[in-house]
């Protein structure tokens, strides 16, 4: 069985280009375009795995991520957390919400297929 993966992003070409990414490393993928969308999907579909813009209507990333965090039942989703905020107090913010763990914009797709595959297997 695949495991599922939730990519919330609100831009469609990035959205679309980890879609297809992930989709082609094997992996099941729901797709998000904004926080509040993201939030329902995660307690919806339970994907093992959130990509997660910051920057996005409605809810950012962060309050995702607290979200998450904050539920006892979601708890155990592993986040990982993609953003054009690369500056320290941005990675620390996130990372202090419970990230797993935080990529900026761009980033090489070949990175970031080895980043899933090294936190789903810590996750396994």
């Amino acid at each position: 069985m695949s495991q599922k993966i939730l990519i919330a992003d609100d831009e469609p070409n990035i959205l679309i280009s980890l879609e297809f990414l992930m989709k082609r490393e094997g992996y099941e993928v729901v797709v998000a375009r904004d926080g509040q969308e993201a939030l329902d999907a995660i307690e919806r579909e339970r994907p093992v795995l959130v990509l997660l813009d910051v920057m996005m209507p409605i809810k950012t990333g962060f309050d995702v991520c607290h979200a998450v965090r904050a539920s006892e039942s979601l708890r155990g989703t592993r986040i990982l957390m993609l953003t054009a905020k690369g500056r320290d107090t941005d990675i620390a913010k996130g990372l202090a919400l419970g990230a797993d763990a935080y990529m900026t914009k761009p980033f090489s797709t070949r990175d970031l297929v080895q980043k899933v595959r090294e936190m789903l297997e810590v996750g396994a």
